[in-house]
């Protein structure tokens, strides 16, 4: 049910003023416009918000808790023009993102690179569980979600996805790993030390089924949910590991990490997810617009 945010108005200045009167004089109005302003929410909500207290009236318990409501958004309502001229003075623009914990974050930089080259962005970007991502987007509490997964099919939420861009996976080692083993790959992975994924990353499926096509039973020494945690030790030398092409010359220039060797039709995909309002953030638009290669 939509209710009458004048009537609410009413209401409230009724409350703060402590009588009808009161609130119609400095409401400028006829006492009984705003009794029938009040009585029409009252209607709407099916509650009494006031009832008779000697000559005058005082707030039901219904009515305390529609004026601490009320109170809250008139509130914010008197802020509203300072907001808004702050946000004209102000050459920055803000997005902010939620970004999946499943998501490699050499991927994440990529796919969010094309935003950044604009002047003035501020970008706050929360990382968590995918699922209370979605609920913070369905509430506009982000710009966009950033996942390794599509949004599910829930109308509920009212989410669109579209797909960023895919990458092909393939293996990457440490110098001091990858002398002996380049010119035996994949072979090379039932002796080598495995870094790998844990399950809440959706390519790990993928790959457990390449071991097994390809015969391969891994030496796994390390599992992470934090991809770039799972890089930081792949850099010291504790093992080999999978990622996306997408991010072999980063992995390159920023740990020193060599290819190893490419597995054959297996992908990762990358998806941006957005709220189906109207409107949309600018910068939004950009990511979508501007999807990275895919490799």
């Amino acid at each position: 049910m939509k209710y009458n945010y004048r009537h609410l108005y009413y209401f409230w200045v009724v409350a703060k003023e402590g009588s009808m009167s009161k609130a119609a004089e400095r409401l400028d109005m006829a006492i009984q416009t705003i009794s029938a302003q009040v009585h029409e929410l009252e209607k709407s909500l099916g509650f009494l918000l006031f009832k008779p207290a000697g000559r005058g009236i005082t707030l039901t318990e219904s009515g305390f808790a529609a004026l601490k409501i009320a109170d809250e958004i008139f509130s914010l309502g008197e802020k509203l023009p300072e907001l808004v001229r702050d946000a004209a003075k102000s050459s920055t623009s803000k997005i902010t993102v939620g970004v999946s914990d499943g998501l490699p974050k050499l991927v994440t930089k990529q796919l969010l690179e094309p935003i950044l080259k604009h002047k003035g962005v501020q970008l706050i970007a929360h990382e968590g569980q995918f699922e209370d991502l979605l609920g913070k987007l369905a509430l506009h509490r982000l710009d966009i979600v950033l996942a390794d997964r599509p949004a599910p099919n829930n109308k509920n939420l009212h989410l669109y996805c579209e797909e960023l861009t895919k990458t092909t996976i393939a293996w990457y080692s440490p110098k001091e790993l990858i002398k002996d083993s380049k010119k035996n790959f994949p072979e090379c992975l039932n002796h080598l030390p495995v870094l790998l994924p844990t399950s809440h990353s959706t390519v790990r499926t993928s790959i457990d089924q390449w071991f097994i096509k390809n015969n391969i039973v891994p030496n796994i020494v390390g599992e992470f949910e934090d991809s770039a945690l799972l890089k930081t030790f792949a850099a010291s030398g504790l093992g080999v590991f999978p990622a996306g092409k997408l991010v072999q010359k980063d992995l390159k220039e920023t740990y020193g990490i060599e290819l190893l060797g490419t597995c054959d039709h297996i992908y990762e995909y990358f998806y941006g997810i957005r709220s189906e309002k109207k409107i949309h953030h600018p910068l939004v638009e950009v990511i979508f617009k501007s999807q990275v290669n895919q490799q």
